[in-house]
């Protein structure tokens, strides 16, 4: 297990690294400059229980944004850079928490020192990334095209030319859309080097093709003990990436804390609206993130009482009616109409 032996950084008031919790990351879709669109986006996230928010930074306007929208919300905020690195030094002055720079983007050595010290002088982290498709050619051309070994090497050659400026304030991130590729290189990575890992599958797709890349290649990787802060990459709202963040982290047992839904997968014995259901029902108990529960949605009264035993509250339809379960023990039968409410109610009542 790897993660207990990585460098501590702090993220603003966050920390990462050194066995702290594993924090869950996102990056806003809107345009920075856009501050309103922006901030509302940011405080969705910071609902839905992001940790660490991650802006683009493509103009300048964008970059003097930052100190704006710093101001409106209550989590670290991560500035994007890729070529120009007077965004990056504009981006530090006007608030960013950590940058995210690839060093081979920003240009010769001065450009790149000059960003450095402009991070030691604020004392903000600095994130190297490196991704399957910004490989430099001659490592394309030592490795015979994209290989994991190629991005580790990409990532740490970076990460050497920073230290040689003196600054060990990092953290590395290297990804790929290819999920075993992906996992490979954390695992040679993490062998070679002691700075916390920001993980995650680049451009991983759509909210069902990527939740399923995302869940297998970060599933390993974490597994492993590798990794501190996860993005999990999707294309579509952001929101829907820190749900699926945190249901990752919650099955590998790495976060507590949360309602997790269960739902059979119906059958002929249905006679209600399960999928409505228990789609309601999971949106519904997002409000209940204090709470460490699992509730169950079943679709028969038939089987459903013992399918839920292992749940800590439960819900199994009938034809009109349908029963309240705790522990797998029929508590008493209710309306159909009454299910939601009921539920919802049995969940306020733990609160107390």
């Amino acid at each position: 297990m790897f993660r207990n032996h990585t460098k501590t950084i702090k993220i603003g008031d966050r920390v990462i690294g050194g066995g702290n919790p594993v924090l869950i990351q996102s990056m806003c879709n809107t345009k920075t400059e856009d501050i309103n669109a922006t901030v509302n986006q940011i405080h969705r996230l910071e609902q839905a229980g992001c940790d660490i928010i991650r802006v683009a930074v493509p103009t300048m306007e964008a970059a003097r944004a930052l100190s704006c929208i710093r101001k409106e919300i209550h989590i670290p905020l991560v500035a994007d850079i890729h070529f120009d690195y007077r965004l990056a030094i504009a981006s530090i002055e006007n608030g960013a928490d950590k940058i995210r720079i690839n060093p081979g983007n920003i240009g010769d050595r001065e450009k790149v020192k000059a960003v450095v010290d402009k991070a030691r002088e604020y004392d903000i982290p600095i994130r190297v990334g490196v991704n399957s498709g910004s490989l430099e050619k001659s490592l394309l051309e030592k490795y015979g095209g994209v290989t994991a070994e190629g991005i580790v090497e990409s990532a740490l050659d970076k990460v050497r030319l920073i230290e040689d400026m003196g600054y060990d304030n990092l953290v590395i991130s290297i990804k790929s859309s290819d999920v075993m590729m992906c996992v490979k290189a954390h695992e040679l990575i993490a062998s070679r080097t002691g700075y916390p890992l920001h993980v995650g599958i680049t451009e991983s797709g759509t909210l069902s093709s990527g939740n399923i890349k995302s869940s297998v290649g970060l599933g390993i990787i974490l597994y492993q003990g590798i990794g501190d802060t996860i993005r999990v990459s999707l294309t579509g709202d952001p929101v829907e990436e820190i749900k699926s963040a945190k249901l990752i982290l919650r099955t590998l047992g790495l976060r507590s804390g949360g309602i997790e839904v269960v739902s059979c997968p119906t059958c002929g014995r249905t006679r209600i609206d399960l999928i409505g259901l228990a789609n309601q029902v999971e949106t519904m108990v997002s409000e209940f993130d204090d709470l460490d529960v699992k509730v169950a949605v079943m679709g028969c009264v038939v089987n459903g009482p013992g399918e839920a035993r292992e749940a800590d509250i439960g819900i199994a339809g009938g034809v009109g009616e349908g029963l309240l379960i705790k522990k797998g023990e029929i508590i008493r039968k209710v309306p159909e109409a009454e299910l939601l409410p009921v539920l919802r109610s049995e969940l306020e009542s733990m609160r107390s």
